[in-house]
C-alpha cells in the first residue's frame, strides 16, 4: 500500500508544485499576477492533481485486493496519498524559494494590499491591513511557521477527496469467483 500512496503522493505533489510555480513566474511577467484569481487557480490544480487519489485507491483495489476494499483502508491510502502529496509539496516549495530567492511573501502581501485599495479602503483601516501584513511578512519568513502553514494549503484538498474517492471505490463484497 506505501508503494502505491508513495508513487500517486509524489506525483500529484510534483504536479502542484510545478504547475503553481510555472504560473507564478508567468503572473510574473507582463501584466502582472492578480493574487485572488491566482488563488482559485492554485485550488483548482490542487484538486486535478489530487485526483491521483481516487486513482491510487482504484488502482490497489483493482490489482492487489482483487476488487474488495472497505471504506476505511480506502480512506487511509487516500490520507497517505494526501500526506505525501503534502510533504513532496513543502518540500519542492522550499527548495523551490531557496533556490530562486523568489520574492512570494512580499508579491503576495503588495497585492493583498493593492486589492484593499482598488476596493476603496482607506485611512486607519487601510494602515491596519498593511500592519497585519507586514506581520505576516515576519512570520512567513520563520520555517517553523511557514512549513505547516504551506502543508495546510494543500492537505484539506486532499482530506476531501480522499473522503469521497472512499465512499465512491469502496466495495466491501468479495466478488464470485469466475469459472
Amino acid at each position: 500500500m506505501f508503494a502505491t500512496a508513495l508513487r500517486y503522493g509524489a506525483i500529484s505533489g510534483l504536479v502542484v508544485v510545478g504547475v503553481i510555480v510555472a504560473g507564478m513566474l508567468y503572473a510574473d511577467g507582463p501584466g502582472g499576477g492578480h493574487a485572488s484569481s491566482s488563488m482559485w487557480f492554485g485550488y483548482l490544480v490542487m484538486i486535478l492533481a489530487l485526483s491521483t487519489i481516487f486513482l491510487a485507491i482504484r488502482d490497489y483495489r483493482n490489482k492487489k485486493l482483487g476488487g474488495v476494499i472497505k471504506f476505511l483502508p480506502a480512506f487511509g491510502l487516500g490520507l497517505l496519498v494526501a500526506a505525501i502529496a503534502g510533504v513532496v509539496y513543502v518540500a519542492a516549495w522550499e527548495t523551490f524559494l531557496a533556490v530562486s530567492h523568489y520574492p512570494f511573501m512580499e508579491n503576495y502581501t503588495a497585492a493583498m494590499i493593492q486589492n484593499q485599495r482598488d476596493a476603496g479602503v482607506t485611512g486607519a483601516e487601510l494602515d491596519a491591513f498593511i500592519a497585519q501584513m507586514e506581520e505576516m511578512k515576519v512570520m512567513y519568513a520563520n520555517p517553523l511557521f511557514r512549513l505547516p502553514m504551506t502543508f495546510i494549503e494543500i492537505f484539506p484538498v486532499g482530506l476531501t477527496i480522499a473522503l469521497i474517492s472512499a465512499a465512491i471505490l469502496r466495495n466491501p463484497k468479495v466478488l464470485p469467483a469466475r469459472a
